[in-house]
């Protein structure tokens, strides 16, 4: 019931606490412009009934074309409770660990559910250890190599023809590092991968695009930094000052995190000797 200026809300405690979380949402929006679309009450519903929900026991991840993903250890599953808990999560392990993986699919998830609008994949566009030299083709075509791996992962939780339309109508962007500077970014979720290899000063850019409504996931390996030998990783300088600030996760995967062939872990393991013996 509205009279005048307040509204009165009356039912279910559950119903109750509900529709008072929908139009608080719905406050939050008009703060930030003079009126609500239809998708921005839906938006507002969605995003309340999914916390309501919340995960599964299990786990398990709501995307578009698999139904679901799994986390499959327990340091999985704490990274993907640390992503739905905070705004901005870190995750730093080895590779075969899911951090890139787990991050689309909680970003894929949540744009189906409505808690976000877009879906911004970035990285920093690095090369691992080899001179690729002038790459044929458009700057899209440059860049492409890339971001592949973060195309793998959103072809696993989207369907061709859907992925389609939400690359043409920018639901979905997967652009290089250099692209997100000068923007903010609201009700989107956004995953900034291979994170080592960003500079202080690119991370401290990336970090400062967050804007409301939104989720920031940051990944990365810091045993395959490919930077110049003095340049200071920016991942690990924001692990180092951001530690004591309230509301970012930062999650570590390990060893027996890793969900690839078992082969992986063994490697892993025997890089990890062979440093340890200054080889």
């Amino acid at each position: 019931m509205s009279r005048d200026d307040d509204v009165r809300i009356s039912g279910e405690n559950d119903s109750v606490s509900k529709a008072a979380s929908v139009l608080e949402q719905m406050q939050q929006k008009l703060r930030r412009q003079d009126w609500l679309t239809v998708e921005d009450v839906g938006s507002a519903i969605a995003h309340v009934t999914h916390q309501a929900r919340g995960p599964s026991g299990n786990g398990e991840i709501d995307v578009f074309s698999k139904g679901a993903v799994k986390p499959k250890t327990a340091g999985q599953k704490r990274y993907v409770e640390a992503m739905l808990k905070h705004d901005l999560t870190f995750c730093v392990g080895p590779a075969g660990t899911g951090k890139t993986y787990l991050a689309v699919a909680v970003a894929a998830s949540m744009l189906k559910t409505g808690q976000v609008k877009r879906l911004v994949l970035a990285r920093p566009a690095v090369e691992a250890g080899e001179r690729l030299g002038f790459l044929p083709g458009d700057l899209q075509a440059k860049v492409n190599p890339y971001l592949r791996p973060l195309f793998d992962a959103l072809h696993d939780m989207i369907d061709v023809e859907q992925m389609k339309r939400f690359m043409l109508n920018d639901v979905i962007e997967v652009a290089p590092l250099a692209f997100m500077r000068g923007r903010t970014l609201h009700d989107s979720a956004i995953i900034l991968d291979e994170a080592q290899n960003t500079t202080p000063s690119q991370m401290l850019m990336f970090l400062t695009r967050l804007g409301h409504d939104s989720k920031m996931i940051v990944t990365g390996d810091k045993t395959q930094i490919d930077l110049p030998p003095n340049q200071e990783s920016g991942l690990e300088d924001a692990l180092e000052r951001l530690q004591d600030v309230k509301g970012i996760a930062a999650v570590e995967l390990e060893k027996g995190d890793i969900v690839r062939h078992k082969l992986v872990q063994n490697i892993v393991s025997a890089y990890e000797r062979s440093q340890g013996r200054g080889l």
